[in-house]
């Protein structure tokens, strides 16, 4: 049987067992709130009506709290509280993408989203074990730059937004990925500023989201 309460220990910062061994880490995860509270506000002005735009404000509420609990915890529980929400996040964003940008009808949207599960589920552990385990991310920053990239040409202004979101994600990746190698030079290690670049990233794919909902010529999503 798995041992839920076991240490996690996998971040620079973090030198001895203890709930406060991070706090460099756990206290940026207050980004992720901050970004989902102005998220919240932006959806109350758009007219409060787009419940799966909302979905993605709670599911970003839940990532800081389940990140938060794991550089506090650091433990497999709270490890699972941390990938949960980010993989609903990714899924949920993937799919309203799909619907929203791209203008596909549910059916499609909803096989393909499937089909993304699939596949970065078996090639995530793949590059995790290959590149660390930031390659784990990589499918998520392909799949934002790929929508970008079959956008359709009156998505000029979206198209745009998910190119810098997706160049955004891949710096965050690259903090994420070297936080181990600074680490000799630089004891709080790079973790944190994943965190805080990662928050703008989720907020703008929200906000882009949102504003392709409006041109959806009334189709539900």
């Amino acid at each position: 049987m798995m041992d839920w309460t076991a240490a996690v220990d996998g971040y620079c910062e973090r030198v001895a067992p203890g709930f406060w061994q991070e706090p460099v880490n756990a206290v940026t995860n207050a980004a992720f709130l901050i970004a989902a509270t102005l998220a919240l506000r932006s959806w109350r002005r758009s007219g409060g009506d787009d419940r799966a735009g909302l979905a993605l404000i709670l599911i970003v509420f839940a990532v800081g709290i389940g990140s938060f609990l794991f550089h506090t915890f650091a433990n497999r529980w709270s490890g699972l509280a941390d990938v949960l929400p980010i993989m609903l996040f990714i899924q949920l964003a993937f799919y309203l993408a799909l619907r929203r940008v791209l203008g596909l009808g549910v059916a499609a949207a909803l096989l393909l989203a499937l089909a993304f599960l699939v596949v970065s589920s078996l090639v995530g552990p793949w590059l995790a074990r290959s590149v660390g385990s930031s390659g784990a991310y990589l499918p998520a920053g392909l799949a934002i730059v790929g929508i970008a990239a079959l956008a359709p040409p009156g998505r000029h202004g979206q198209r745009r937004a998910l190119f810098v979101t997706g160049l955004l994600f891949f710096v965050s990746l690259a903090f994420r990925a070297g936080d181990m190698p600074v680490c000799p030079a630089f004891p709080i290690g790079t973790h944190f500023v994943w965190h805080c670049l990662n928050a703008v990233v989720l907020y703008r794919l929200i906000r882009v989201l949102s504003d392709a909902r409006g041109g959806m010529q009334g189709a539900a999503a």
